[in-house]
């Protein structure tokens, strides 16, 4: 038939070339495949654990209270920010601590503000059970 490599030959190795150990031809030391191409797998299969819809964030394993949506080192940074920018109470914001941060966000003006900001940002970001606006521990990550 036209078209057909001749028997015995690999129809993918190109006309002309020494025949390349691949597929249909086993390297030398090695046993030759009977149609698996890997060893079957021991032991058990990865089983992923269900997500409790009510912590889709985990739980906190001193409170077993489900931890918040919000993060805690993100609260302290950005309660750090009158380092940089000069306004403080964005990260009591961020929390849920509205009015909290609102007044931070006003007494920044005369500068105590400011310096509220910053203390409060070190203790959130020390504090273990910081906590958000909902009153659920923050995530630690």
């Amino acid at each position: 038939m036209a078209g057909q490599p001749p028997q015995g030959q690999n129809p993918y190795q190109p006309q002309g070339y020494p025949p390349q150990p691949g597929y249909h031809q086993p390297q030398p030391g090695y046993p030759a495949q009977q149609g698996q191409a890997y060893p079957p797998q021991q032991g058990q299969a990865y089983q992923a654990q269900p997500v409790n819809p009510q912590a889709p964030y985990g739980v906190d394993p001193r409170t077993n209270m489900p931890y918040s949506e919000k993060q805690k080192q993100l609260a302290g940074f950005l309660q750090l920010l009158p380092l940089v920018v000069g306004i403080g109470g964005i990260g009591r914001c961020y929390a849920g601590h509205i009015g909290v941060g609102v007044a931070q966000i006003i007494l920044s003006c005369t500068g105590i503000g400011q310096i509220w900001s910053i203390i409060d940002g070190i203790i959130i970001l020390t504090n273990d059970q910081a906590m958000d606006g909902n009153g659920l521990p923050m995530r630690p990550n």
